[in-house]
C-alpha cells in the first residue's frame, strides 16, 4: 500500500499524440467506435486501453488471439449524466464494497484522461466523484516480450473525510471457459465457496454440478444455478482456460491479516451466467483514507497458450498449474 498527497496528472492532447511514435509500445488508436484509445504492443501482444468509457479495456489479445468479447450494439458509447444503460465493454475495474458504496457513475463509466507514461506504459485518471469522495488513477504496464500486463489501481480520498474501500477487479473474458482456483485452509465456507442466490441471501453450503472441488482446485465447468460466486482463497491466483485454447491467468497479493470488507470476506469471486462471458473478480482488502491519503492494489494479467479440453475430457490441472506458475515465476524473476 502507498500513500501520497498528489498525482501527477495530464491529458491526452495534440502534443502527446505526436509523442505516440516515439514511446516505445504506445500509440494511439481508434477502436470500438473510440478515436483516442492508447494501445500497447511488443511482438506477441496488444492491449487497447479506452479512456472515454471509465478506463477500460477494450482488447487483450496474444499471437493473434482475443480474450475479451466486444459485442456490437456498444460501439462508441459514452455517459451522459442521468442517461441509463451502458457499454458492454469488457476490461472494467471498480471499487467496492459491492453492496454498500455510493453509486458512482462518473468513475465507472464516465470520460477518463490519458496519458502515455514510457514504453508499454500508460495511466488513465478519472473525474473526482463526489458521492465516494474520491479519484482513481490506473497505470498500465506491459512486458518488453510476454503477455504479461501490470495493472494498478490507486484511490485517492479527495473528500474531507475519512473513506473505506476496495480495490474490485471486474473482467468479462471470452464465454464458455472453465475456471480453475486454486484453495488454500483455512476457509470459512465449508464448500471453499458461497453462491450469492437472489438477494439478500448468500448459500454458504451450495451444491452445483457444475462447480467441484478436486486436487486442491475449485473447478467450474460451467454455468451454475446462480452466476455470482465468492471464494476466500490465499492463494493469490486462478486461470481460466478459454474455448480458444488460451489460459487467462490473474494474479493478485492477498494479505490474511488484514480486513476484507465485501459482505462474505471476499478475496475473489467469480460471475458467471450463461452468456457468452464469463467475470473474473480479485478483490483487495479493505482501504481506510484520511482526507489526502492514496492507496494502490496490483493485478497481474497473462495469457497462455493451453489447449481447451475436448467434451467429457478432464482438465489436468497439474498441467494448468505448472503453467500459471512458470509464467509467474518469470514475473518475479523480472521484478529483482
Amino acid at each position: 500500500m502507498i500513500r501520497s498527497l498528489c498525482f501527477c496528472l495530464s491529458l491526452v492532447t495534440a502534443p502527446l499524440l505526436l509523442q505516440a511514435a516515439d514511446t516505445p509500445g504506445v500509440k494511439v488508436v481508434s477502436s470500438y467506435g473510440y478515436d483516442d484509445c492508447l494501445q500497447l504492443s511488443n511482438d506477441t501482444t496488444k492491449v487497447v486501453i479506452c479512456p472515454k468509457v471509465g478506463g477500460r479495456v477494450l482488447s487483450y489479445s496474444h499471437l493473434g488471439k482475443e480474450s475479451l468479447p466486444l459485442p456490437t450494439g456498444g460501439e462508441g458509447w459514452t455517459y451522459q449524466p442521468g442517461q441509463r444503460g451502458g457499454s458492454p465493454i469488457p476490461g472494467r475495474f471498480d471499487i467496492g464494497p459491492e453492496t454498500t458504496i455510493p453509486k458512482h457513475p462518473v468513475l465507472w463509466q464516465g470520460v477518463w484522461k490519458g496519458e502515455m507514461i514510457g514504453p508499454r506504459h500508460v495511466r488513465l485518471t478519472s473525474p473526482k466523484d463526489k458521492p465516494t469522495g474520491v479519484q482513481l488513477v490506473r497505470d498500465f504496464t506491459l512486458d518488453e516480450q510476454s503477455s504479461r500486463l501490470d495493472c494498478k489501481q490507486s484511490i485517492i480520498n479527495i473528500s474531507e473525510r475519512t473513506v473505506e474501500y476496495c480495490h474490485w477487479s471486474r473482467t468479462f473474458a471470452l464465454g464458455g471457459g472453465i475456471v480453475v482456483i486454486p484453495l488454500t485452509e483455512p476457509s470459512r465456507f465449508p464448500k471453499q465457496y458461497v453462491m450469492y442466490t437472489p438477494a439478500p441471501l448468500i448459500n454458504y453450503l451450495p451444491e452445483d454440478e457444475n462447480i467441484r472441488t478436486r486436487e486442491g482446485f475449485l473447478e467450474i465447468l460451467g454455468p451454475p444455478a446462480h452466476p455470482k460466486l465468492g471464494m476466500d482463497t490465499q492463494a493469490g491466483w486462478f486461470a481460466y482456460l478459454m474455448p480458444n485454447d488460451l489460459m487467462f491467468v490473474k494474479q493478485f497479493p492477498v494479505y490474511p491479516d488484514r480486513v476484507y470488507n465485501e459482505v462474505a470476506g471476499l478475496t475473489m469471486s467469480i460471475w458467471y451466467p450463461d452468456r457468452p462471458m464469463v467475470e473474473l473478480e480479485p478483490i483487495g482488502p479493505r482501504e481506510r483514507l484520511k482526507p489526502g491519503e492514496s492507496s494502490s492494489f496490483s493485478e497481474t494479467w497473462y495469457l497462455v497458450p493451453q489447449t481447451f479440453p475436448e467434451e467429457d475430457e478432464t482438465v489436468d490441472l497439474k498441467a494448468v498449474e505448472k503453467s500459471a506458475r512458470s509464467v509467474m515465476t518469470r514475473n518475479l524473476k523480472a521484478d529483482r
